[in-house]
């Protein structure tokens, strides 16, 4: 009720305080006030408001104070907010496809990775626009890893434990089924209470949101393999975007776009020192069985075909990108090779 209170005096204040001239922009994010991320978004809608000349105020929501991601977008259907920033699986129920980058198990390196979003970036970006939203570019929050109170080397490891699922993944919640855990289905915002009453035993995530989220205060080892890749993005409805005038369009469009390719460049090197600063909390990487890596991706690429076969994306698009993987794998080969001559 005081969140709701808080937020209605808020959304109020931003009306009286800017007047009917300008047009107002309101995102919510769950990301802390007082993070690099909050600092350059401010920084951000300071130059789009001077050089619109005022016309458009960028309302920043930081924290979570609107609530979950399933919450933020019904109050983006209902006009109290505009857009706000999202990983994949927030912003599923609107655009499916997004969860293409996320599905379990399949990339295996960052170089990987670089070699499909070179060739696939542009064709989910305008599956958001088709789907109405603005997007200004996806930013890596790169590979998550388990993260448990006991090494996880092995499925017998992970039989029974209960692993955190964002809410509405069900991708996710299919393939850590399928591998014969427990998940449980939590707001990112409940995964550290989670932790600390023993609800969880286990989360994926990358180095540098264990750190942001402290749940590496919570957790003693580390499992060497990408259990998925993260992407996150900021949307802006496309209703409210296109209310501005052409020239404003550009000025956000380019604003934004320089901020999250900096966000995308700067995470890769943040989540290095991450790495660096967790393990001189004292937790520990274990190594999964060289052998048991490969039973992992089997179960869980059955598992993510049949979410694609049940709608959950568009399977054709796996294969696309399955085949530029395999593409990668095979240039990678013959570069060795040469290499070697």
């Amino acid at each position: 009720m005081l969140k709701s209170l808080t937020a209605a005096i808020l959304l109020a204040g931003a009306f009286v305080a800017y007047g009917a001239s300008a047009a107002v922009l309101k995102l919510a994010t769950i990301t802390p006030e007082g993070s690099g991320w909050m600092k350059q978004m401010r920084v951000g809608a300071k130059e789009i408001k001077e050089r619109t000349d005022g016309r458009v105020i960028i309302k920043l929501y930081g924290g979570g104070v609107m609530g979950n991601d399933k919450k933020v977008l019904r109050k983006i259907r209902i006009g109290q907010l505009h857009g706000g920033a999202f990983p994949a699986s927030g912003l599923a129920e609107r655009y499916p496809d997004i969860n293409l980058y996320g599905l379990p198990l399949v990339f295996e390196s960052l170089d990987e990775v670089d070699y499909v979003r070179a060739r696939m970036d542009d064709k989910l970006q305008q599956g958001l626009e088709d789907a109405g939203f603005v997007s200004f570019g996806f930013a890596e929050g790169g590979l998550a890893m388990l993260m448990s109170n006991r090494p996880v080397r092995s499925l017998e490891d992970l039989k029974g434990q209960k692993i955190w699922v964002p809410e509405g993944d069900a991708i996710s919640y299919s393939a850590m089924a399928a591998l014969g855990l427990s998940p449980v289905t939590l707001p990112i915002t409940d995964v550290l209470t989670g932790l600390q009453t023993g609800l969880l035993d286990i989360v994926g995530i990358s180095p540098v949101g264990a750190l942001v989220f402290q749940w590496h205060t919570k957790i003693k080892y580390i499992t060497r393999l990408p259990v998925s890749y993260l992407i996150g993005f900021m949307v802006v409805e496309k209703r409210a975007f296109e209310r501005l005038e052409d020239q404003d369009q550009a000025v956000v469009r380019e604003v934004m776009e320089r901020i999250y390719t900096g966000f995308n460049d700067s995470n890769r090197a943040d989540n290095e020192e991450a790495t660096e600063a967790l393990l001189a909390t004292g937790i520990e990487y274990v190594e999964p069985s060289a052998e048991e890596v490969p039973k992992w991706r089997a179960v869980v690429s059955e598992a993510n075909r049949a979410q694609g076969n049940s709608g959950a994306f568009d399977p054709g698009l796996l294969d696309e990108m399955l085949a530029y993987m395999k593409e990668f794998k095979e240039r990678a080969e013959q570069s060795i090779a040469l290499e070697n001559n």
